[in-house]
C-alpha cells in the first residue's frame, strides 16, 4: 500500500525541545487536530521562531550527517531517485579516519546480501532514533545514505530532496546498494563524539542532530529507505519486515558501534559491528531503540526530552545516546557538537547533514520533465494527474478541460466526508478560465445554437457536456450533475449508435471536448440588450511628484505606440475597444478627443464630492478615428502641468468618474490609474496614515491588512455591477495605505503594480513592460462564473480578485489570462466510486468586440474509499496555491501567528494520516512522505517565510499588503515560482546550446564564489556575482575589467557583441517575456549590502526576518507527526 512513500529518517524526526532554534516549546504538545482551516483555536505549533533553526546547515554542525541521507534515500528512490545514479559514496568509514572496521565488512561479508549489510549498517547508524523500528532490509540504502552523509559534501542546499536529487543519495539510496560495508556511518564516522553532532539529536537538525533520522541517510531509519522504503514498496518486500531487523539489519552492528560511529555512542561503540551480528535481531529495534544500554532514549522520538544539558549546552537537552548512554549534550568542549560550536565532531572533522538526502523540488521538476516533457497529454481519462506546471507539454482535449484551465489539489476525491476530515487534504480546484494556450494547441471552438441558446439541464442548469447520457433513442438525456432526465429539443435531436452515443458525437464540441464556448442569447445580456464594445480609460495623476520624476511624460509617449496594440479579435484589422483620457490632482480634467476637433478640449470637475462626467460625446472614442487629436493631447499633457506645484491628490472620485463614464456609455471596461501618493485632499475616500509597526506581532496586526471601511467598499460593488475593472499603477515614496487603495482592484479582477521610489533610469523600462503586457493581454468583461458539481459535494469557498454577492455567483468586472480563482469543495453526501465526481465551470462574459459568450470547462475526477489513492493523486503545486490563498485570507481575521500554527498543524496532520493509513509499518523515527507530496514541506516552509506571514517590523506594511493581494489572484504556476524561485547558474553556459541551464536548489550552499547566478520568482530578478568572478566573465558581460569597477545601480546588461553576453541577455529576455509581470533586474555582488535582499529568496535557508531552514522545518514537522501518532 504504501505505495509511494518517502521516507525520511529521524533526524527529522523531532527537534528536541530546546533545539536549535526552535524554542523549547517549539510546538506545544500536539494540539488537538485542527480540522478545517482557519478559525480553530490556535494550534499549538507555534511557528518556528524566527531564530529558529540555526543555519540550515546548522545541523550539520556537529552531527553526523549520515542519517540524513539515508533516510531519504530509500525513498528517494522511490521518489524517483535513480538509485544508481550516483556512484556510491566512498565508504565512509575511512572518512573518519578510522580504519575500516572490519566488522562492518565482516558483516557484509558474512553474508547478508548487500542490502542486508546496509541494513545493518544502517541500523548501526540508526542513531537511536532511527532504528527503532525494524530496520527493514531496505536499510541498506540507508546505510548508504548514511554513508552518504559522511562523505557527503557539505550539505547542499539544505534541502536537497533525498531523491534522486541528491546525488549521493540516490544511489545510496538504492536499497541494495550495499555500501561498502564500511558504511559511512560505520565505525568511526561518528567516532569521537560520535554523535556529537548527533547529540543534537533532538535538535532539529543538528547535523545529525535529528538523530540519524532526519535525513540521515538512514535517517529514515533503515526502513524507510530500506529498499525503497517509502516508495511503493516503501517498505515493501522486506520493507520493514524481513530482515528489517533481521539479519543483521539492525543486527549486529546495527547498533553497531558504527552506528554511531563505532564508538560514537559510547558504550557499545560497538566497534565494528557494534552489536554483533544479528544479535539485535531480536526486537527489531530493540537494539536500535536504544541499542545500548543506557537510559532509553527519552522522549518520543528517541530524543531525550530536554534535561538539563551539560553545562555548556544551554539549549539542548541531553540526548539519549544514540545508542547508549546519554550522549552528553554537546559537551561544551566538543567541537562541533552543536551547531553553534566550533569544529566538527571530535576527531576527524565532522561533515554536515547532507541536504542532498532530503527531497528536492529541483529534482522533482527535472524528473517530471524527463518523464513527460514534450509529450502529448490527452484528457480522455477520468482523474488522471497532469504533468507539473513546470513541464512543457501539449494538451489534446478529449473530454476534460486542459490543466491550463483547471488543476486540482487531488484528482481522486475521498468518497466520504469522514475520509476527507481524516486526511485533512483540502479538496480544491484552481480555475484559470482565460488561460493563454500555446500556438500548437487548438483555440476553443465556439458553438452557436442561434436564438434557442445552449442546451441545458432544466433542473440544475448545467450546460450540455460530454458527461450527459442520451437515452430513449436520443430523445432524452440524463443530466450527469443532478440525474434529472430532460427532453432533447427538436432541433438538437440525433440518433444513437450501437454504443448509445450520438451519431454526431465528434461533430459537436460540447459532446466531445472538455472546453468550448457558446454564443449567448439576449437572455444572458444586461437588460436584454446586446452590450457595446468595452472601453479603456487612462487616468494620470499629474501632481508634483509624477511631473518631477518624468513619469507623466513617459506615460504619454508610450501611449502613442501602445494604443496601436489594443487587444482585438482574430482576423480583425483594428480593435473595437474605445479609449478615453483623464488627468487629475485635487481636481479632475476630462478631455474631448472627438475626431472632428482640431485641438483636444479640457473640461475640469472640481466638485469631487458629487462626481459626474461633464461630456458624453467625444470622451470615449475609437483610437484609429481620433488618432491625430489623441497624439496632440498626449504631446500637450506634460507641458500643461509642467509648472504645477499641486502635491495633494484625490483617488476615490477618480474611480467614480471612470465608472460613471462607462455607465453613461452603457459599456464595461477597464481603468488604468497611474497614482503617486496617499489621497489626502478633501474628498470622498480621503485617507490618513494608519501604519503602526507596534501592531506587528499582536492580535491587532490584522487591521494593517484590512481596507478602511466605507467609500471604497461601496465603490467596489458599484464597479462590479457596471463591469468596471480597475488596474492601479502605484509610484509611492512612502506609506500609501495600499490595503485600502487596492480594495477596488482586488474585487474587480484588476491588478496592482507598485514601483517604490520610482526613478526613470532604473524603473522606467520595468514599468513600461508591465504596462504593455497589461494593455495587450487577452481579456473578457462583465463576467460572472458559476461552478457546478455532481451530487455529493459542492463548491463552498472562493478565492481570487472577485466579488461575491451571494454564495454561488463569482462576479468579476473583468477576467484576463492571468486571473485564477481557487474554489474549495466540501462533501454533502457520499460520492460514488463508479461515477466519480464532476465539475463544470461556466463563465458568462463580454468579448472585446462586445459579443456575449459562455465559456465552459468540464473536469471529471475519481472517487475512492482508499486514502492511498487520494495521496497518490495529489498535486503539491495546487495544494500550496490553496494554502497560500486561504492563509492570506485568514490573516484578515486572525493573528498571523495563529495562521502559521494552523498551517504547520495541517501539514503534520496530512502527513501523519498518510503515515498511519497508507505506509507500511515502520519505526516511528522515520519520516515517511507520500511520493506526490514529498516536497510539500519545502513549499509550506517557504510560504510561512513570505512577507504577509512573517511578523517583522522591518518589512513595510504596504509591501506585505501588496503581496497578500497579488497572490489572491494567482494561478498554480505563479505561486509555484513565487514560493520556489529559479536559481540558474550562468557562469558555465554553453553558448551554443538551445537549452537553458538547469536550475539548482535555492540555497546559499549552491552559490560559488567564482560563479554568476540568475534568480527569479516572477516578481523579482537578481544577477548575483561571486566575489571571485573571473575578470574575463565580467569583461564579456559588463565590458568592465573587474568586479570592482561595477556600479551598483545598473538595471540592464549592456548589449555587447560576444556570445556569452548575447546568451545571458537572451535568457533574461525569454524569462521577462514568459512571466505575467515584468521583473526589474538587480545586479548584486557577493558581500555587498544589497545582497541581503537577494538572500531572502534562498528559501531553503533560514529566513532573513525569521523562519526556519527547510531542514529544520522538516525536523519540526516530523516531531509534530510523531506526537500526533503517539
Amino acid at each position: 500500500m504504501s505505495q509511494q512513500g518517502y521516507v525520511a529518517a529521524p533526524p527529522y524526526s523531532q527537534a528536541q525541545p530546546g533545539m536549535g532554534g526552535y524554542q523549547g516549546g517549539f510546538g506545544a504538545g500536539s494540539a488537538p487536530p485542527l480540522y478545517g482551516h482557519y478559525g480553530g483555536p490556535p494550534q499549538a505549533f507555534s511557528a518556528p521562531q524566527t531564530g529558529m533553526m540555526k543555519s540550515p546547515v546548522s545541523s550539520s554542525a556537529g552531527m553526523s550527517p549520515p542519517p540524513v541521507s539515508s533516510q531519504y534515500s530509500p525513498n528517494i528512490q522511490q521518489n524517483g531517485a535513480h538509485p544508481q545514479r550516483y556512484p556510491a559514496p566512498p565508504a565512509v568509514s575511512a572518512p573518519y579516519g578510522q580504519p575500516q572496521h572490519s566488522p562492518f565488512n565482516s558483516m557484509g561479508s558474512s553474508g547478508p546480501p548487500p542490502a542486508q549489510q546496509l541494513t545493518n549498517q544502517m541500523s548501526a547508524m540508526n542513531m537511536g532514533n532511527y532504528a527503532p523500528g525494524p530496520m527493514q532490509s531496505p536499510p541498506p540504502p540507508t546505510s548508504p545514505v548514511a554513508q552518504l552523509h559522511f562523505q557527503t559534501p557539505p550539505p547542499q542546499a539544505m534541502g536537497q530532496p533525498p531523491g534522486p536529487q541528491s546525488p549521493h543519495m540516490s544511489n545510496e539510496m538504492s536499497p541494495q546498494q550495499s555500501l561498502p560495508a564500511s558504511m559511512s556511518m560505520a565505525g568511526p564516522p561518528m567516532a569521537g563524539p560520535p554523535m556529537a553532532g548527533q547529540p543534537m539529536g533532538g535538535p532539529p537538525m543538528g547535523s545529525q542532530s535529528m538523530g540519524g533520522p532526519p535525513m540521515g541517510g538512514q535517517s529514515m531509519g533503515g526502513p524507510p529507505m530500506g529498499g525503497q522504503s517509502m516508495g511503493g514498496q516503501l517498505m515493501g518486500g522486506q520493507s520493514m519486515g524481513g530482515q528489517s531487523m533481521g539479519g543483521q539489519s539492525m543486527g549486529g552492528q546495527s547498533m553497531g558501534g558504527q552506528s554511531m560511529g563505532g564508538q560514537s555512542m559510547g558504550g557499545p561503540p560497538m566497534g565494528g559491528q557494534s552489536m554483533g551480528g544479528p544479535p539485535v535481531v531480536g526486537p527489531p529495534m530493540a537494539g536500535m531503540g536504544r541499542p545500548f544500554s543506557g537510559p532509553s532514549p527519552p522522549g518520543p522520538g528517541g530524543f531525550q526530552q530536554p534535561g538539563p544539558g551539560p553545562a555548556g549546552s544551554p539549549g539542548y537537552p541531553q540526548q539519549a545516546g544514540q545508542f547508549g548512554g546519554h550522549m552528553a549534550g554537546p559537551q561544551p568542549g566538543m567541537p562541533g557538537a552543536f551547531p553553534g560550536m566550533p569544529g566538527g565532531l571530535a576527531g576527524p572533522p565532522q561533515k554536515k547533514l547532507d541536504p542532498d538526502s532530503i527531497p528536492s523540488i529541483i529534482q522533482v521538476i527535472e524528473d517530471d520533465k524527463a518523464k513527460q516533457g514534450g509529450q502529448v497529454f490527452s484528457t480522455n481519462i477520468r482523474g488522471q494527474v497532469p504533468p507539473l506546471v513546470t513541464t512543457d507539454f501539449t494538451v489534446q482535449d478529449q473530454g476534460n478541460a486542459s490543466p491550463r484551465f483547471m488543476r486540482c489539489t487531488s484528482y481522486s476525491l475521498p468518497s466520504t466526508a469522514e475520509l476527507a476530515k481524516q486526511c485533512q487534504v483540502p479538496l480544491a480546484s484552481i480555475i484559470k478560465p482565460f488561460a493563454n494556450l500555446p500556438k500548437n494547441e487548438t483555440p476553443l471552438y465556439v458553438v452557436n445554437h442561434g436564438e434557442t441558446g445552449p442546451v441545458r439541464c432544466n433542473r440544475c442548469k448545467a450546460y450540455m457536456c460530454p458527461y450527459m447520457q442520451f437515452i430513449d433513442g436520443g430523445r432524452r438525456f440524463q443530466c450527469a450533475f443532478c440525474n434529472c432526465v430532460n427532453e432533447v429539443p427538436v432541433f438538437y435531436f440525433q440518433h444513437l449508435d450501437h454504443m448509445g452515443r450520438r451519431a454526431d458525437f465528434y461533430e459537436k464540441p460540447e459532446l466531445s471536448l472538455g472546453s468550448y464556448e457558446f454564443v449567448a442569447t439576449l437572455d444572458y445580456c444586461k437588460n436584454n440588450k446586446i452590450p457595446n464594445p468595452p472601453a479603456y480609460i487612462f487616468m494620470i495623476d499629474v501632481s508634483y511628484n509624477n511631473i518631477k520624476s518624468g513619469l507623466v511624460k513617459l506615460i504619454c509617449n508610450e501611449l502613442k505606440t501602445l494604443l496601436e496594440k489594443l487587444p482585438r479579435e482574430e482576423g480583425v484589422d483594428s480593435s473595437a475597444i474605445k479609449v478615453g483620457f483623464v488627468t487629475y490632482n485635487k481636481v479632475l480634467h476630462f478631455y474631448n478627443v472627438k475626431s472632428a476637433l482640431a485641438q483636444p478640449q479640457m473640461m475640469v470637475v472640481s466638485d469631487t464630492a458629487e462626481m459626474f462626467v461633464p461630456l458624453l460625446d467625444g470622451f470615449l472614442v475609437n483610437y484609429q478615428e481620433s488618432k491625430a487629436v489623441i497624439y496632440n493631447l498626449l504631446d500637450q499633457i506634460p507641458d500643461m502641468f509642467a509648472d504645477s506645484n499641486e502635491s495633494e491628490t484625490v483617488f476615490a472620485p477618480v474611480i467614480q468618474a471612470g465608472m460613471e463614464a462607462f455607465k453613461a456609455a452603457e459599456c464595461s471596461g477597464k481603468l488604468f490609474i497611474f497614482h503617486s501618493s496617499m489621497p489626502t485632499a478633501e474628498a470622498p475616500g480621503k485617507l490618513k496614515n494608519r501604519d503602526d509597526k507596534k501592531l506587528v506581532g499582536t492580535d491587532k496586526e490584522k487591521t494593517l491588512f484590512q481596507p478602511q471601511k466605507g467609500v471604497f467598499e461601496q465603490l467596489s460593488k458599484e464597479c462590479v455591477t457596471q463591469g468596471c475593472c480597475v488596474d492601479l499603477f502605484l509610484f509611492p515614496s512612502q506609506y500609501v495605505d495600499l490595503a485600502t487603495m487596492a480594495d477596488v482592484p482586488s474585487h474587480t479582477g484588476g491588478s496592482v503594480f507598485k514601483y517604490n521610489n520610482f526613478q526613470m533610469e532604473a524603473d522606467g523600462e520595468h514599468f513600461l513592460r508591465d504596462l504593455r503586457k497589461d494593455v495587450q493581454k487577452s481579456i473578457g468583461f462583465d463576467a460572472i462564473m458559476r461552478v457546478r458539481t455532481s451530487t455529493g459535494f459542492r463548491a463552498t469557498d472562493f478565492y481570487g480578485a472577485i466579488h461575491m454577492n451571494n454564495t454561488t455567483d463569482i462576479e468579476m468586472a473583468a477576467v484576463d489570462c492571468d486571473n485564477a480563482v481557487t474554489v474549495e469543495f466540501k462533501h454533502d453526501d457520499a460520492l460514488s466510486e463508479e461515477t466519480g465526481a464532476l465539475i463544470q465551470c461556466a463563465l458568462l462574459y463580454t468579448t472585446i468586440s462586445g459579443q456575449r459568450r459562455l465559456r465552459i470547462h468540464n473536469l471529471s475526477l475519481n472517487c475512492s474509499s482508499q486514502l492511498s489513492e487520494l495521496y497518490k493523486s495529489c498535486e503539491t503545486d495546487s495544494l500550496i496555491n490553496f494554502f497560500a490563498k486561504s492563509a492570506y485570507r485568514a490573516i484578515l481575521n486572525q493573528p498571523v501567528k495563529n495562521v502559521r500554527d494552523i498551517l504547520v498543524n495541517q501539514t503534520a496532520h496530512m502527513l501523519a494520516c498518510y503515515r498511519k493509513n497508507c505506509a507500511s509499518p515502520s519505526a516511528a523515527s522515520q519520516l515517511i512522505l507520500p511520493d506526490a507530496m514529498k516536497v510539500f514541506p519545502v513549499y509550506m516552509n517557504s510560504l510561512m517565510k513570505t512577507a504577509p506571514l512573517v511578523g517583522s517590523t522591518e518589512l513595510p506594511t504596504d509591501d506585505r499588503a501588496h503581496q497578500r493581494l497579488s497572490v489572491m489572484g494567482m494561478g498554480v504556476e505563479d505561486t509555484q515560482l513565487l514560493l520556489y524561485p529559479r536559481l540558474i547558474p550562468m557562469h558555465n553556459l554553453d553558448v551554443n546550446s538551445e537549452v537553458a541551464p538547469a536550475p539548482v536548489r535555492c540555497s546559499e550552499e549552491r552559490l560559488a564564489d567564482s560563479g554568476m547566478f540568475l534568480l527569479e520568482n516572477g516578481h523579482a530578478m537578481f544577477l548575483w556575482l561571486g566575489q571571485a568572478s573571473p575578470p574575463d566573465l565580467i569583461q564579456s558581460i559588463f565590458n568592465l575589467p573587474s568586479l570592482a569597477h561595477l556600479q551598483g545601480h545598473m538595471s540592464a546588461l549592456p548589449e555587447l557583441d560576444n556570445p556569452l553576453s548575447k546568451k545571458v541577455r537572451l535568457i533574461i529576455c525569454d524569462l521577462l517575456e514568459k512571466r505575467p509581470n515584468s521583473m526589474k533586474l538587480q545586479i548584486v555582488r557577493q558581500k555587498d549590502k544589497p545582497e541581503m535582499l537577494f538572500r531572502q529568496f534562498l528559501v531553503e535557508d533560514k529566513g532573513l526576518h525569521g523562519g526556519a531552514s527547510y531542514m529544520d522545518f522538516l525536523c519540526y514537522v516530523h516531531r509534530e507527526i510523531r506526537q500526533l501518532l503517539s
